[in-house]
């Protein structure tokens, strides 16, 4: 009861205050939300400048898309350099020596591309410098390019006869300085009064009082990054350990800012979809649709987690929940939080595209595992990442009207807008993108020896760890099951790819989908149109996302988690 009221409380505190923050998206988005502060105004206008952009010009979807591959292709070259030339770079107290080519090419695409997938310890491997000017300012710009991009969609649907969908680059400088940057001040102060660590000191050699022995303690700008790392949906974290070590997550008050400021933007952009186009019922479907599918799935984890390993009871082990211990499975899990508020943080962190950890996937029980892979699998669309969530929904409303028009008779519509031959060649990429990358990518991985060489236990549980490290990287998350030796040259470049692809053979299509919404007119409402506003839709929404996870992933899933479960039990 408690980890229910838990999340529920987390779920309605980002609801709350994710209208209004919605609104206010939209606004920025319009270019109605000035700043009063002139001198925000003129910050924004020297950006400009600088960057030889025409603020006044829109573009249609070709253009905006040729501008998210350049600013992501630049991104990634900047942040690769900057690993490779760490050594000789200041701000580095320990002295850090270049990181490999591999791992370099990893990080990379992996912040670029919002999956901060981390095959490092960073305390022992990056600079304050990488930390600070690669890796944070990419949590913040590829946040904001999924937030261009949905609303770039938004415009799509919002408007009629028109050949653009907006500016690429107005849309990210506002979203940066006007949302992002605000909200990651705020939070990164809260952070520090808690005991989150911001600084730029070596690290510390202090004698432990018990042992007597010397243990070293790392420091570094780990609040700034914090606040980012989920209010971006990123993940990426300062400390190898991530959400579990203390200096990230001092506390279990710490524990709720986190899972609030996950679910905050993404929920949000349900509320900014609704005021774009014009009616706010269809906002409120989307989000009912996100949250039905989070509760269920997240109740599962908590359900199994709870329930323990079978295996202990089976030899008179007592995992009962007492006065005297947390019952469950506690195994991989922090004594600060217990079951409950681990298995939320897992079903936040791969409902979005977050992929932070407060606890060690590896160690949830087979079925418990099994709800954050599926929840990655499904597109992280419940409630997904920064932007690339509501574009990853919009695809499956778009998908779920056709299939309704095809059982009807009609031509599907959504929204005003007919969606038609290339409307659903586009959406059928964009749905079909990632599981193509995860389930080739896995199947490589089981088949070389250098992908099966990188499993520390065979069997069912290693084939999980595979598919749950490319469903990772597939859909842009970057959570680790943990159990795989990852930062090698094959896992590296593999998953890489999988980062890169997953990203943009996804992004490219919604940007397409855009330009052709835009362009059409809008349909007149007539007594034979589907409400997208009601239950039925949310159903149909609902069906749409199950519908393609259930058939692209469970015989994945049964040869993984569901074989582990029931040799677990005793099953033959």
């Amino acid at each position: 009861m408690a980890a229910i009221v838990l999340g529920l409380a987390v779920l309605a505190l980002a609801t709350v205050c994710g209208r209004p923050l919605g609104y206010y998206i939209a606004d920025v988005l319009d270019g109605k939300a000035t700043p009063r502060s002139r001198f925000r105004f003129n910050i924004e206008r020297w950006i400009y400048r600088v960057a030889g952009v025409d603020a006044e010009r829109e573009t249609g979807w070709k253009q905006y898309a040729v501008g998210v591959l350049l600013f992501s292709v630049v991104g990634t070259l900047f942040v690769y350099a900057l690993q490779r030339l760490q050594a000789v770079l200041p701000l580095n107290p320990q002295a850090f020596g270049a990181v490999t080519p591999d791992s370099s090419f990893n990080t990379a695409v992996s912040f670029v591309t919002n999956t901060n997938w981390q095959g490092y310890a960073g305390e022992s491997t990056m600079s304050h410098l990488t930390q600070m000017a690669g890796l944070a300012v990419q949590n913040f710009v590829s946040a904001a390019t999924g937030i261009a991009v949905a609303a770039a969609l938004i415009r799509g649907f919002a408007r009629h006869t028109s050949t653009t969908i907006g500016n690429f680059w107005v849309d990210l400088t506002r979203v940066t300085l006007y949302v992002l940057l605000p909200l990651a001040a705020v939070m990164a102060l809260v952070l520090v009064s808690q005991g989150v660590i911001q600084n730029f000191d070596a690290y510390k050699e202090v004698t432990a009082v018990a042992q007597g022995s010397t243990q070293t303690l790392p420091m570094g700008p780990v609040a700034s990054q914090e606040a980012i790392k989920e209010l971006g949906t990123n993940g990426g974290g300062f400390f190898n350990a991530n959400s579990a070590h203390p200096y990230e997550n001092p506390n279990t008050l710490t524990n709720f800012i986190q899972l609030f400021a996950i679910l905050l933007i993404p929920i949000a952009l349900t509320f900014t979809f609704g005021r774009m186009v014009g009616d706010a019922r269809q906002g409120w479907a989307v989000l009912a649709g996100m949250a039905i599918l989070f509760v269920a799935l997240w109740l599962v984890a908590v359900h199994f987690e709870q329930q323990g390993n079978p295996v202990f009871t089976q030899v008179g082990a007592d995992v009962a929940r007492s006065d005297t211990q947390p019952g469950g499975n506690m195994e991989g899990k922090e004594a600060r939080f217990g079951v409950g508020a681990s298995a939320l943080f897992v079903a936040v962190t791969t409902a979005t595209s977050t992929g932070a950890v407060n606890t060690m996937h590896d160690s949830m029980t087979p079925m418990g595992g099994l709800v954050p892979m599926f929840l990655m699998q499904l597109g992280e669309v419940a409630f997904g990442g920064v932007g690339s969530g509501l574009y990853g929904m919009l695809i499956y409303a778009l998908l779920g009207v056709f299939i309704a028009g095809l059982m009807i008779g009609r031509t599907p519509e959504y929204l005003g807008k007919k969606i038609e031959a290339f409307d659903m060649k586009m959406t059928s990429i964009a749905i079909l993108a990632t599981p193509f990358v995860v389930l080739i990518g896995t199947a490589v991985a089981v088949s070389v020896e250098a992908g099966k060489i990188g499993v520390a236990n065979p069997g069912a549980h290693g084939f999980s760890e595979i598919l749950y490290a490319f469903s990772s990287a597939g859909n842009n998350n970057g959570s680790a099951f943990a159990g795989l030796s990852a930062n090698t040259p094959f896992y590296n470049t593999a998953l890489g790819i999988a980062m890169w692809l997953g990203r943009f053979w996804v992004l490219i299509p919604v940007l397409a989908i855009a330009g052709s919404l835009a362009a059409k007119k809008r349909a007149p409402v007539t007594a034979g149109t589907l409400p997208t506003h009601g239950p039925l839709f949310v159903v149909l929404l609902i069906g749409s996302v199950l519908l393609i996870g259930a058939l692209t992933y469970v015989p994945a899933l049964a040869l993984g988690p569901v074989v582990e479960q029931l040799m677990m039990s005793g099953e033959k």
